[in-house]
């Protein structure tokens, strides 16, 4: 690998997947006594072998209708969100200036960013009936406001002077979101580059962040006792309080820039189906069938608040 010795390789890997991440002198050749092209090489190749080496198994698509199926009913048992078959979410990846860059890079937070999301065309099942009573649900992501309504993407009502079972509605959707919440506050506790600005060309950022999605979600699912131990996760009460994990504290401690929320990107007109499958998702939450014990307490628990009625 160049001229650096598999002494100073490992050194530079180590460094770069430790829990400090790689120091803010990444590239400078004083941070490993070898040359700035060196240090730029060797992540290259190693953040292309790991993704070359698990992206196939631990960041793929579910490969038929049966496996969105089978997601669907986890998430629908663990989350009581029917037909969902995930939460989705994007960020800006801070980044350092890159040379000759302009604007390219520079967003409306005034920082200069990344912002990673795939765009797939999926083949969802068809929608289903989760029981008699209720009407029929297309298979759905649940995201907050940034994108547009769809029916296969549900996102919370707006406004705040909101009926109760929309206020539920809410509720329901902001809990069965927090899964990606506490993914991403995870990859940032536990691998700090993402804790500040990348100094990093933006095609070796990419090769970054792509590794690091791949070990996450290798160890999650290989050795996750380890890599979230008790109480490092948002937990929930039987009465739906919310414990918060421990990630929340590291991220405070170690002044976390590095993740930041993308802004609205959605505009206000929405097609009758999309609306119509959000109203139906609500009706079923404030059913007998879909709604859970605590759900009126949860929303209903600020005395300051005022309802209206549907």
């Amino acid at each position: 690998m160049g001229s650096a010795s598999s002494a100073k390789t490992i050194e530079v890997m180590q460094q770069l997947f430790s829990k400090n991440g790689l120091p803010e002198q990444i590239t400078q050749s004083f941070s490993f006594r070898i040359v700035r092209s060196t240090v730029c090489k060797i992540i290259h190749e190693t953040c292309d072998a790991i993704w070359t080496a698990l992206c196939s198994k631990y960041l793929k698509a579910p490969a038929s209708l049966e496996d969105w199926k089978n997601i669907a009913k986890g998430f629908h048992v663990e989350w009581n969100f029917p037909t969902c078959v995930g939460a989705t979410d994007g960020k800006h990846v801070c980044i350092e200036c890159p040379k000759d860059a302009g604007s390219a890079y520079y967003n409306y937070k005034n920082f200069h960013s990344m912002v990673l999301l795939a765009g797939n065309i999926i083949q969802l099942p068809e929608p289903c009936m989760v029981n008699q009573n209720a009407a029929t649900l297309p298979y759905t992501l649940v995201r907050d406001n940034i994108f547009p309504l769809k029916t296969w993407l549900m996102k919370p009502y707006p406004g705040k002077s909101l009926s109760l079972h929309k206020r539920i509605y809410n509720y329901r959707l902001s809990r069965a979101r927090r899964t990606i919440e506490n993914t991403f506050g995870i990859l940032a506790a536990k691998w700090h580059i993402f804790c500040r600005p990348i100094r990093a060309s933006p095609e070796n950022v990419k090769r970054i962040i792509k590794a690091h999605v791949c070990l996450h979600n290798y160890l999650r699912l290989t050795d996750n006792a380890s890599y979230t131990p008790s109480g490092f996760v948002d937990k929930e009460s039987e009465n739906g309080e919310i414990i918060p994990g421990d990630w929340r504290n590291t991220l405070a401690s170690c002044g976390s820039t590095g993740l930041q929320s993308l802004s609205n990107v959605s505009g206000n007109r929405y097609c009758f189906d999309a609306v119509q499958t959000r109203d139906n998702f609500a009706i079923y939450f404030d059913s007998v069938d879909g709604q859970v014990p605590w759900q009126v307490n949860h929303v209903t628990q600020d005395s300051r608040t005022l309802y209206i009625t549907r």
